[in-house]
């Protein structure tokens, strides 16, 4: 696993939870939104395995679970085996992805060492070459959605909005395409230091119009968050 950051102790990355975050590196997403370009572009070190298990083993008492985030954690082939390790010292553990790899979606649920999966829906399916700045399978997509929708472990799908790409009209198509889910997320843009396309402006939604947006979504899913 190549784990390039850590965040020690988050009340916030897992719902409910007290949690550690791990960043894998790399991702086969161009958004250019992203505020973690230095993740996306691998120009940070690798972590040391041996280090994050020993502060796992000091913090058993303190924390719940762990969060794998990114980047995107799935292109790491051996993301099974290392859940598969911070599960069995007694850990939930939270997954982060993009969901352009639903056969290890299904590997992890049905090996039963998954506990929660937050899938980033980045665009309506139409336009999703256009915001991720990628080739992206679909097909692929909808997959994720389906084997997470039908799955029996906690989950959320989220969108990051803001005014130059993902608009109120555009919400209500992806909750379309997640009909019924039990969370939708809006996240809205916050800029936190360099965006992987830094030559753009990104628009963060006012308050009230987030609650409007939350109330256009609230006949499509079960539940609707903002954050």
């Amino acid at each position: 696993m190549e784990i390039l950051g850590q965040v020690k102790t988050s009340f916030i990355d897992y719902p409910g939870k007290i949690c550690t975050v791990l960043f894998t590196g790399g991702c086969n997403f161009r958004c250019g939104y992203c505020h973690n370009p230095d993740l996306v572009n691998k120009t940070k070190n690798v972590m040391d395995p041996d280090e994050i298990f020993k502060h796992l083993n000091k913090r058993k008492k303190y924390l719940d679970g762990v969060c794998i985030s990114g980047g995107e954690p799935t292109l790491n082939g051996d993301l099974a085996d290392f859940i598969a390790e911070i599960k069995s010292m007694g850990f939930l553990v939270k997954l982060d992805s993009n969901g352009t790899n639903p056969i290890l979606f299904k590997k992890l649920l049905d090996e039963d060492i998954i506990d929660y999966i937050a899938m980033d829906v980045k665009a309506p399916l139409s336009q999703y070459q256009k915001v991720v700045g990628a080739s992206v399978d679909i097909r692929k997509i909808e997959e994720s959605i389906d084997i997470i929708k039908h799955s029996h472990i906690s989950y959320e799908f989220r969108t990051t909005v803001h005014k130059e790409i993902i608009k109120e009209e555009d919400l209500v198509d992806i909750a379309q395409s997640i009909l019924n889910a039990k969370r939708f997320c809006i996240q809205n843009f916050k800029r936190s230091g360099v965006l992987l396309d830094d030559n753009k402006a990104y628009t963060p939604f006012a308050q009230n119009e987030l609650n409007k947006m939350k109330q256009s979504l609230a006949s499509y899913v079960q539940e609707v968050i903002v954050r």
